[in-house]
């Protein structure tokens, strides 16, 4: 049918195209547009009958299926309707969690296709997503236990934003960014949310003309922020994720060439690859690197463009990086590198595409001169290649090389494919290398497309397919598994593409050859050759797997995995091969495969499976020629044999007969018209043989019988040719690697005709009948039959199912009526599958090992249509793999090969004929349901097992079916049930756990079935035979609550439908084309469905409660085993819920619990109880309040960040503490610590001050639980046991500040304000003055909990707390130990965490008091520090008074003497100036500043910066030193242990202040650590490497320079070795930055220069390593100049005196050899032009005095090892006297000296 008259009335979206190829094509026009009827009446009938279940989930279900077999088939106007109803659904405030996802999968499905739908089209308001996913992601309640989502639902709602943020309206970003614009302040957690969200919602595909509504409001604001940003924060990823995806979608429209050095800097360091000896990494790299995916995206967005300045870093950075790529450097930086190589082509293929290839739509297009040229692209290619062919032999494995060659071969053929070329020609001469064949095969495969297609920059290519096919030959190799596989795959994949014609005649026919054409011709005769040679090798690899020679005689008779896979290599090889020959050659081969089989007998199992196979695979191609020869030859053996009467009784028959029936029973799955013609010999043959006592021959049989019916009966096309129409046209080579075209694809199907059915159905009366009358004999008891027979018959009658399963009717019967009310018709869908049914047949059942075929038949009865699920989701896999290996990702729009585009329209078919869920559930399928119920209880475990998968597969494929079967599974459980045994009840027990993937019985989404069940299961615990001594039952057990925990999401109680889904869904009942085939609900039915949905609210509700209750009476039965009593408490916790209050009892159960025996259902209560009191809360009144009054100040324009006289009054000030009643009242208090820091929110909501808190709730106003907990927690007794309880050791020295505990408390304190104080004061006290640990950690817990709880509390009453709190916190602070100084750390960081400072001023005074008193020891010093510390990190920049107080505090004890304390000392100096930053837009600080710092603490170190090294001779008795010197010494300790740790936590890093102490550090640094472990000088290393790893900016690098310069004249060598360390990571780290000024890398060539003449060894040495690594990185060229340069000093004379050598000559000399050897080391996997001529110098000083003769052997021998893998590619780059004299050189005895 053709699309343009759509006899619909509608222009279809977009359908799937195999469906017109369908043999019943014509059929599926009416029935699709009368299904798309359907659904839109009963979906819109659903929703506006308020039926969100069963009603609309079922429908949106069956839409789901209609888009997977009809693709998009519905118009513009319904796809709209659609997405809109879908979007409303999804955003409904309270829907259920799981309904929601199904929803949002759904509407994933709809949005797909961005092309098909433009922003005019479609609006979608931006606010309803983003609070569902606010809601959902950032939910409150989430970590109490009070909402449960599933797994998944973070990852489906990420992806449903993508898919909607392109249809956000015009002014959305503008909305965002005030939305989220408040939230950015660096230093708070918050921020991560706010540049996630940015990441996820903000718009970036726009019509240029809206950009300025786009992204232009952003970028200039966000790039400054990120350019500014240091050490990878968190969120930074977000940033990079965000401006990739803007770059990908604006390509042109956004200049990016100012920030480019930046970027590649960036993306370098956020590579982690190590440099230099001993350098340290900052951890956080390790974890917050960038993504990939992304990063990939966005250099991919940058190339192109005038000039193309990114492909100029890129291959400088793929040049600096392509020495990691060698096999032989691995790390954990390795994966990144690979992704990064496999990931780029491939995405500048997909940009090549959409230039140049793609359907032009709605979507902005790259302007002209933005877009990649093919200039550009072979640029690109040059600077991977070198990278990716190291790669290929990655002990990872190839597979990533393989596919960045296969898309750069499709980019640029004429570069990609000759280097692979040459090593596979290479590989497959060598013999010894097996690996490099493999890797360089898969990589071949994947290149093979580009290689054969005429079309293409690169003609010559074709030449070498012949001698690749048959240098490939000796691949086939029965010793080498791998080879053999991957030689397979070869061959398969290069004649798929090219037909094996022999055209050698053609030139003389054809005049206007191009001369390749010509040698293809002449090349092609081999053709004939080669598929003999091919077939003899098969022969020998047949020959050598015999099962008698890989087998001894005692083993299993099966195949093992690794021959199944050779045998599906094979079959598949051979076939493709012979599909593709022409005539003349398949005649020759299928005579060579029948003299084969015929002429030898084979076993049965592993080489005659393989030779049968390479039978089917030739018949299949021609049936008339192969069937006239094999099945005359087979049937006269059989009958010849089987004549014998004898032989029908026999258990173990003659070899020659099974050989004969197998290899007729696989011959005969071909076209089945051909089989006509052997009608009365099959059917001759299948009498005799299904009959034979021989299990192995009537199986065989069995089998030929299943072939025979199933090649008559189904449906199926007949041919796989690359080229319709078959060979015989007279150009078969310009055909090579032609794509088919899915419009003349030319299927030949075969369809079933009237005599094959006849041949069917005769079969079926004359095999089938008997059978099953016998059974039913058998079954009725008048003819019984022993278990063979009955096996026998059970066989005969399955194979006849499964040959002839497509023809036989479906069952069918009564439906089950009233298992779910619903007001709209859920029936299913009848689709047609180009059968019709005639005629009916019945079947019964009975006994064991027949009882699995049992099991089987069933399955086959209710599922079976010619096709099993497995099968076919396998076949869907390798036919995705086979079209990713395959595919050309450029020209794109299916361009698949033809065999592939074939394969795709035959399982389209078949997927429609497994189109089956939601069923009608009938009273047939009741019948085996119950059936399977029996069995899957039965007293056998593997009989049990298999009848649970299929009742588990049926439950989910018909509707509704469980709430039938639930009530009978549970019988079995129950314990009034006695008569049960332990195997019914484990049986039952599994069909609920339903088999590890189907639907969990216990946890179906539905009230009345977990009403049910969950009781149920806790009573089963009363039942006679359960026993917890079997381990296996309480295994069971767990594993099933274990599958409640994990499945178990909230069930929604209220359901509501909003009236703008009504009013959508009204819309589609009055839409058009098709029009829905129901009538609108009238008005009577939609009053009727809102009383139904009001009434079906509080029933669930009803259901809930008693569904608690239940639980409840369960606990209360005193015989209930310990294991249900915790399986009780665990399901009640599940039930806890945010919408609906929990019952008292439970409230009492719950609180009773709390001080149970039990530790698990303690920690069970204690959850619990924070979700209770949280359900508790009473809503507190909020104002809005403008920031501008409250501070006087007018909000300037422009952004303003920080520190201003704007945000002043939230800020801590001393002067102005609330200490009284009014001044409390009065002060307005902002609790959350990022308000007001960027910039103020629209509307600023702070909690009312004026409205006086009531205190105390009176007892007569609670509610029935508020009053359960009031009185328990008012009875000493309770308090006192509860107190006890926690205080108690968990797990010794693994227990730690509890949250959940926290949680409990803060609600207690928070809900009933100090009631409860008086009773538990006593104990705080006590416990604050034991030092135990466990008590202690009890004290925080309650302590965080109580300054958290009286967050609102009355001015009276936390001033009386406080009174109290004080000294009880000195007093613990004083016990403080080892243990616990973390636990207090964690609790005052708990407690004043997102609380404004002035109502917690107590605290912090106290806490200020005198940390460092020196009373109780360093420890407790170092304590302290860390609990304030804790405390003012979580205020961040509001208490800029304290940190000023703290820093004057701390200044003058700064020279301490422990280590502990110095270093706590350093992290609290980083959080004090953590706060300077220098961000843009942002005022300076009110914080301390840290340049001011710098300076005082160098006017004190004075004394040492005099010194050249400083050592540390701090010892106890020399003190007569001068005292400042010591005090010096002491202070820089400290300033060492500040700026390790702020290395790698501040935000931006003040690169003048480090300078200023860099030369201290350089004269500290010692070369290597000597013996003696010497703290300072560690630490001086450490610093140096972190800061050397620190990021420049342009304006800095001139000082850092200037620095580095200033230290290479120093006199102590060391400083001078730890310039170039230093120097060399500072390169790396920073390397595109430094190129983009090109004066400083002068400089740096002239320091390293300098440093090459030093007069120190080691010093010289190093800065030749630098210098070979400034090399590789090509961080300045190798010129001709530099050369001379070294060839000059590396010619000094050297004086002839033997005496004392000249040193200055000497030096001069060596640094001239270094820097020749620096060059030759600097490209240690290749030989370019300029090096022969070096080595050849070099060799010259072999004979020069130390230390020369030392660097040059040590660089020659690099130079082998480097080399030494691919020496015959390279020893072609040298003249052969170079050679001679360099082999002398490199296997001369000098090289072992």
């Amino acid at each position: 049918m053709s699309t343009d008259q759509a006899p619909a009335g509608f222009i279809p979206q977009k359908e799937i195209v195999y469906n017109g190829l369908l043999p019943y094509s014509d059929w599926l026009d009416r029935e699709a547009t009368e299904l798309l009827a359907e659904i839109k009446a009963n979906l819109s009938r659903a929703v506006v009958l308020r039926e969100l279940w069963p009603g609309a989930t079922f429908w949106a279900r069956k839409l789901f299926s209609y888009l997977k077999l009809y693709g998009r088939r519905f118009s513009k106007e319904d796809h709209i309707l659609f997405i809109k109803l879908l979007y409303e659904l999804v955003t409904l405030p309270n829907l259920e969690p799981h309904m929601m996802q199904s929803y949002a999968r759904l509407l994933i499905h709809l949005l797909k296709k961005k092309e098909l739908l433009s922003r005019d089209d479609l609006q979608l308001p931006w606010r309803p997503l983003y609070d569902l996913y606010d809601r959902v992601i950032y939910s409150k309640t989430e970590h109490l236990g009070l909402i449960w989502f599933p797994n998944s639902v973070d990852h489906i709602l990420k992806a449903l934003i993508k898919s909607c943020r392109l249809y956000f309206p015009p002014q959305s970003t503008k909305e965002m960014l005030d939305e989220w614009r408040p939230l950015l302040c660096v230093f708070d957690a918050i921020m991560q949310k706010a540049i996630s969200n940015m990441e996820l919602f903000l718009p970036t595909i726009m019509p240029p003309e809206e950009h300025s509504q786009g992204f232009q409001l952003w970028f200039d604001e966000l790039m400054n922020l990120w350019i500014s940003v240091q050490n990878q924060p968190t969120w930074e990823g977000h940033l990079v994720n965000l401006f990739a995806r803007l770059a990908n979608d604006n390509i042109g429209f956004v200049d990016w060439t100012p920030y480019i050095p930046t970027i590649f800097t960036r993306i370098l360091r956020s590579l982690n690859l190590p440099v230099g000896v001993s350098q340290m990494v900052a951890p956080r790299y390790l974890t917050n690197s960038y993504d990939i995916g992304h990063l990939v995206l966005w250099i991919t967005a940058l190339l192109g463009g005038p000039e193309n300045p990114a492909q100029k870093e890129l291959t400088c950075l793929f040049n600096s990086i392509a020495s990691f790529y060698h096999p032989s450097n691995h790390g954990r930086w390795q994966s990144r590198l690979m992704r990064l190589l496999q990931r780029l082509p491939a995405c500048v293929v997909r940009r090549v595409h959409r230039e140049r290839h793609a359907v032009p739509s709605w979507i902005q297009m790259v302007p002209e001169c933005q877009r990649l040229t093919d200039a550009d692209l072979q640029e690109f290619t040059r600077s991977l290649i070198g990278a990716t062919l190291l790669a290929m032999f990655s002990k990872t494995g190839s597979t990533d090389a393989a596919y960045a060659l296969q898309n750069l071969a499709l980019l640029t053929p004429e570069l990609a494919i000759p280097p692979v070329l040459e090593k596979t020609y290479a590989a497959m001469e060598t013999l010894t290398e097996p690996h490099t064949l493999t890797a360089t095969l898969s990589c071949m495969i994947g290149m093979a497309r580009s290689l054969v297609s005429p079309n293409n920059r690169y003609p010559e290519g074709r030449v070498h397919v012949l001698p690749l096919l048959m240098g490939s030959l000796p691949g086939v190799d029965p010793n080498d598994f791998s080879k053999c596989m991957i030689t397979f795959q070869f061959i398969a994949t290069f004649t798929t593409l090219v037909p094996l014609v022999d055209c050698s005649s053609a030139p003389s026919r054809h005049s206007d050859l191009t001369e390749i054409e010509k040698e293809l011709c002449f090349a092609s005769a081999e053709f004939e050759d080669f598929v003999v040679q091919f077939l003899d090798r098969c022969f020998a690899l047949i020959d050598s797997s015999t099962l008698e020679q890989t087998r001894d005689e005692m083993e299993t008779d099966t195949q093992t995995h690794l021959e199944s896979l050779v045998e599906l290599g094979l079959s598949s090889t051979v076939s493709t091969i012979l599909t593709q020959c022409s005539a003349e050659i398949y005649k020759m081969a299928l005579q060579k495969v029948y003299n084969f089989a015929t002429s030898n007998i084979f076993e049965t199992c592993v080489s005659g499976r393989m030779v049968a196979d390479m039978c089917r695979a030739a018949a299949k191609c021609h049936p008339a020629e192969s069937l006239r020869l094999f099945v005359p030859h087979c049937c006269s053996i059989i009958l010849q044999i089987t004549d014998n009467e004898e032989l029908l009784s026999e258990d173990e028959l003659d070899k020659e007969l099974l050989w004969n029936l197998q290899l007729l029973s696989e011959v005969t799955r071909v076209d089945g018209e051909q089989l006509l013609k052997y009608q009365g010999d099959l059917e001759r043959i299948l009498r005799v043989c299904v009959r034979l006592r021989c299990k192995r021959a009537y199986t065989l049989a069995c089998c030929l019988l299943e072939h025979t019916l199933r090649s008559l009966s189904l449906i199926y096309p007949t041919e796989y040719r690359s080229t319709s129409g078959g060979f015989d046209t007279d150009l078969p080579i310009r055909d090579w690697g032609r794509a088919g075209d899915v419009a003349g694809l030319g299927v030949c199907w075969h369809v079933p005709t009237m005599e094959e059915e006849n041949f069917v159905f005769q079969l079926l009366s004359c095999l089938l009948h008997p059978e099953l009358e016998r059974i039913k004999g058998h079954v009725s008891g008048d003819q019984p039959m022993n278990r063979e027979e009955l096996l026998q018959s059970l066989a005969i009658v399955q194979h006849c199912l499964l040959g002839a399963g497509s023809v036989l009717p479906p069952l069918d019967g009564p439906h089950v009526s009233d298992l779910v009310p619903s007001m709209v018709d859920l029936c299913e869908i009848k689709l047609y599958i180009g059968v019709d049914y005639n005629h009916i047949l019945q079947h019964s059942e009975d006994d064991t090992k027949s009882l699995f075929v049992t099991i089987k038949i069933i399955s086959d009865l209710m599922f079976f249509r010619g096709t099993h699920k497995k099968e076919f989701d396998s076949r869907w896999k390798s036919f995705t793999l086979v079209k990713k290996s395959m595919e050309n990702r450029l020209h794109g729009k299916k361009q698949h090969i033809r065999a592939l585009l074939i394969d795709r329209v035959l399982l389209q078919h078949e997927m429609r004929k497994l189109v089956v869920e939601g069923s009608e559930y009938k009273v047939v399928h009741q019948e085996l349901l119950c059936d399977l119920l029996l069995l899957s209880t039965s007293t056998y475990s593997q009989v049990r097992s298999r009848a649970q998968n299929v009742l588990t597969t049926a439950l989910g494929t018909f509707s509704f079916s469980y709430r039938d079967l639930i009530p009978r599974i549970l019988q079995l459980l129950s314990p009034r049930n006695t008569s049960s045994t332990e195997q019914q009840f484990k049986g039952a027990l599994y069909c609920l756990l339903g088999m590890h993937s189907g639907v969990c019985l216990a946890s179906v989404r539905d009230w009345d079935c977990v009403g049910e069940v969950w009781p149920a299961l806790v009573r089963c615990g009363l039942s006679p035979s359960m026993t917890l001594e079997k381990p296996s039952i309480g295994q069971l057990l767990d594993d099933v609550t274990d599958r409640i925990h994990r499945q178990h999401d909230t069930i929604g109680i209220y359901f509501t439908v909003s009236e703008k889904c009504v009013e959508i869904a009204n819309q589609i009942t009055r839409s058009q084309n098709p029009m829905p085939c129901l009538e609108a609900p009238s008005p009577e039915e939609v009053k009727e469905g809102l009383k139904r949905q009001r009434i079906k609210n509080v029933v669930a509700s009803r259901k809930y409660e008693k569904l608690v209750n239940d639980l409840l009476d369960c606990l209360e039965d005193r015989d209930l085993p310990w294991k249900f009593e915790h399986m009780a408490t665990d399901l009640l916790s599940l039930l806890l819920r945010d919408d609906h209050p929990l019952p008292p009892d439970a409230v009492l159960y719950f609180t009773q619990s709390l001080i149970h025996d039990s530790i698990s259902i303690r920690k069970v209560a204690i959850s619990a109880m924070a979700g209770i009191l949280k359900q508790m809360k009473r809503p507190r009144k909020k104002v809005a309040v403008k920031p501008s009054v409250l501070s006087g100040q007018e909000e300037p324009d422009g952004l303003r960040v920080g520190d201003r006289e704007g945000n002043r009054w939230l800020q801590y000030d001393s002067n102005n503490l609330p200490v009284s009643e009014d001044q409390w009242d009065n002060q307005h208090y902002v609790e959350k610590t990022h308000w007001g820091y960027y910039s103020w929110p629209g509307e600023m909501m702070i909690y009312a001050a004026s409205e006086k808190p009531k205190d105390d709730l009176p007892y007569e106003k609670m509610s029935e639980g508020e009053k359960v907990i009031f009185e328990y927690f008012s009875d000493p007794e309770f308090i006192d046991q509860l107190i006890e309880f926690l205080s108690l050791e968990d797990r010794k020295g693994k227990d730690s500040f509890n949250p959940r505990r926290f949680c409990l408390f803060k609600g207690l304190f928070r809900n009933y304000g100090d009631v409860f104080l008086p009773l538990l004061w006593p104990h705080l006290e006590q416990l604050a003055s034991d030092p135990h640990e466990s008590s202690q950690r009890c004290v925080c817990e309650i302590t965080a909990g109580l300054i958290r709880g009286s967050k609102l509390w009355s001015f009276s009453k936390v001033d009386r707390l406080w009174q109290l709190l004080c000294p009880l916190i000195r007093t613990a602070l004083t016990n403080i130990t080892e243990e616990t100084y973390t636990d207090w750390g964690t609790c005052i960081a708990t407690a004043s965490e997102g609380r404004d400072p002035r109502k917690l001023h107590w605290l912090f005074e106290m806490l200020m008091e005198s940390p460092l008193s020196g009373e109780g020891g360093s420890f407790r010093d170092a304590s302290l520090l860390y609990v304030l510390q804790g405390g003012l990190a979580q205020q961040q920049w509001r208490v800029a008074e304290l940190l000023h107080r703290l820093l004057a505090y701390l200044e003058p004890k700064l020279t301490q003497v422990y280590k502990n304390v110095r270093e706590r000392i350093g992290s609290v100096l980083t959080y004090i100036f953590m706060i300077d930053v220098a961000l843009p837009n942002t005022q300076p600080t009110f914080s301390p500043h840290v340049a001011e710092f710098v300076a005082r603490v160098l006017e004190r170190l004075k004394p040492l910066t005099s010194e050249p090294e400083i050592h540390n001779h701090v010892h106890e008795e020399n003190t007569q030193e001068t005292d400042e010197r010591t005090q010096a010494i002491k202070l820089l300790k400290t300033v060492l242990k500040w700026l390790m740790v702020s290395a790698g936590r501040t935000f931006t890093t003040p690169v003048q202040q480090q300078l200023q102490l860099l030369p201290l550090l350089f004269k500290i640094a010692p070369v290597e650590i000597d013996e003696s472990y010497d703290e300072m000088k560690q630490d001086a290393r450490t610093c140096l490497s972190l800061m050397s790893q620190g990021l420049l900016y342009p304006e800095h690098i001139p000082l850092v320079l200037a620095a580095l310069e200033d230290m290479a004249g120093s006199r102590s060598w060391h400083a001078r070795f730890s310039v170039l360390t230093y120097l060399q990571i500072t390169v790396f780290y920073n390397l595109f930055t430094l190129l983009s000024v090109p004066a400083e890398v002068f400089r740096i060539r002239k320091l390293v220069m300098q440093l090459l003449l030093d007069e120190q060894l080691e010093v010289r040495d190093m800065a030749g390593t630098t210098l070979s690594g400034l090399l590789q990185c090509q961080f300045f060229p190798l010129d001709s100049s530099l050369q001379t340069q070294l060839q000059t000093l590396s010619q000094t004379r050297l004086p002839k005196a033997r005496g004392e050598l000249a040193s200055t000559d000497l030096v001069r000399r060596h640094a001239g050899v270094l820097g020749l050897s620096a060059c030759i080391l600097s490209s240690p996997y290749d030989v370019p032009d300029w090096m022969p001529q070096i080595l050849m110098d070099l060799s010259g000083h072999l004979n020069d005095p130390q230390p020369i003769e030392m660097t040059v052997k040590k660089t020659l021998s690099e130079f082998r090892r480097t080399h030494h893998d691919n020496w015959q590619e390279h020893r072609q780059r040298f003249t052969d006297d170079q050679l001679l004299v360099l082999t002398d050189l490199l296997v001369s005895p000098c090289y072992y000296a």
